[in-house]
């Protein structure tokens, strides 16, 4: 396959916008289909609900946006976003106790998902390269089981279909992908996946917090502990722009989710530490209570595929999407777009046409998914339906006894911290686990004393009035 001069891209999220500024250094014309009528600013959309909960850009994913796109993590932070250092601006309780906060070595972006999609959109957009279907939503692909040649279209509201011809599909639609049904129609099999769902949903509520705490007050995490084969329940308190809190309550299969502003507050009350709900007790609620149960993790193998049609090229959610919880959809999305960029720079498409080019975005969510997976399987109620050996094999559960002892390691010792937070923040790859150096790490790193409270410095308890004395005892209000 010679390199295409067309591309369309279907979706114009996260994921898609990436894609199409990526095809648009190297094509002649590139078209984002999008179903909602994308906003003119940080505005929540339609289409995109989930955008309601909390939202990290890990440092690997926000290095590689900046490189795409020079410039946007000084717009991000004009506009209010905080950038949190891992471990230094986080309060954590883990499931094997609280994580002392060492020097940052990795950091996530933390503000709402409309302000990250605007700024990157917007930037892309203005260069004026890329077009925009808005309100148009993808009804089949064009073509057949050997080549797809475009995408029939029509007006989101109804209408006739149209057709877009292009060299290159790419489908970035996401969770709700109908890539199944369109490849039915050309002949096609089924795409092998593998689902792990551990039933997590979320409910969320935005709060305005306590003046003077919205510039450098720590983020706050209060994790489940699986090992207790009780339903899992998190709590977070993420800074955002404009002097925010977004909290977020999240629980597994068998939890149920709070629908109402007192179970709200009181699913807070019942997580391993009060500190949530403290915080929660000296900020003023400004949104209604959001839910989402869009948390399975679901990878698609379509490099698997005996026949893969040329000009057809899947990514972001709909090629592989994860629990939430991790914060790694966003980065993993950036991720493929860099290979993207990487292969047409280097090779075009190649002697192997589309299926090289799949092959290299399906590596880049490997790392990610297997994470997830292997921390959703051990909650009770999760459902592993994954042929991946590695979460399904003889030596699971010496996997997991050794991502425990990792764990419990990494929240007092700071070299091996410093390890496993590259890897949490795909900033360093997985195997980087088992290489000599790390082991020896395990061995010989400084080991600090377990912590009986949450880490506050006592200037940030006094930016919310919260007393030393009343979070180590119950965390209670001062």
């Amino acid at each position: 396959m010679t390199t295409p001069t067309r591309a369309v891209v279907l979706g114009g999220g996260w994921a898609g916008m990436l894609t199409a500024h990526v095809l648009a250094r190297h094509l002649e014309s590139v078209t984002v289909v999008e179903r909602d009528i994308l906003p003119d600013g940080p505005h929540h959309r339609k289409g995109q609900p989930q955008a309601r909960h909390v939202h990290v850009l890990w440092s690997s994913g926000a290095g590689i946006v900046e490189n795409l796109l020079p410039g946007t993590a000084e717009r991000l932070m004009a506009a209010g976003a905080r950038r949190i250092g891992f471990q230094r601006d986080l309060v954590t309780l883990t499931a094997w106790g609280w994580q002392h906060r060492f020097p940052a070595t990795a950091y996530a972006m933390m503000c709402t998902r409309p302000l990250l999609d605007w700024v990157v959109r917007d930037q892309i957009l203005s260069g004026g390269r890329i077009g925009v279907e808005h309100g148009t939503e993808a009804v089949e692909l064009a073509g057949d089981r050997s080549r797809v040649t475009g995408v029939r279209v029509r007006d989101a509201g109804g209408g006739e279909p149209r057709l877009l011809e292009a060299d290159l599909v790419v489908d970035a639609t996401g969770r709700a992908s109908r890539l199944g049904h369109w490849l039915a129609a050309l002949g096609l099999p089924a795409v092998e996946q593998d689902v792990v769902d551990a039933g997590i949903g979320y409910a969320t509520r935005m709060f305005k917090a306590p003046e003077g705490a919205d510039g450098n007050f720590p983020a706050v995490q209060v994790a489940a502990d699986p090992l207790t084969r009780q339903p899992g329940r998190f709590g977070v308190v993420y800074p955002q722009e404009g002097g925010r809190w977004l909290v977020t309550l999240t629980s597994t299969r068998g939890a149920p989710l709070p629908t109402d502003e007192d179970e709200f507050t009181g699913y807070a009350k019942v997580l391993r530490h009060s500190i949530v709900s403290d915080l929660m007790s000296v900020a003023e609620p400004i949104s209604p209570i959001f839910q989402s149960h869009s948390g399975a993790n679901r990878r698609m193998y379509p490099e698997r595929m005996p026949r893969w049609p040329e000009g057809l090229l899947i990514l972001g959610d709909s090629l592989a999407a994860f629990n939430p919880v991790y914060g790694h959809g966003m980065s993993a999305a950036a991720r493929a777009a860099e290979a993207l960029d990487k292969q047409l720079a280097r090779d075009g498409f190649g002697e192997g046409g589309t299926r090289q080019v799949q092959r290299a975005l399906s590596e880049v969510v490997d790392d990610p998914w297997i994470m997830a997976g292997l921390n959703d399987i051990q909650y009770v109620n999760c459902r592993n339906l994954s042929s991946d050996p590695r979460l399904t094999g003889p030596d699971v559960a010496e996997r997991l006894r050794f991502s425990d002892f990792l764990s419990g390691k990494s929240i007092r010792s700071p070299k091996v911290c410093e390890v496993t937070t590259s890897v949490l923040s795909l900033n360093a790859p997985q195997k980087a686990l088992g290489d000599s150096r790390f082991l020896s790490l395990l061995r010989t790193d400084t080991s600090y004393p377990e912590l009986a409270e949450p880490p506050f410095r006592p200037e940030e308890l006094e930016m919310v009035g919260l007393r030393p004395s009343g979070i180590a005892a119950k965390g209670a209000l001062g």
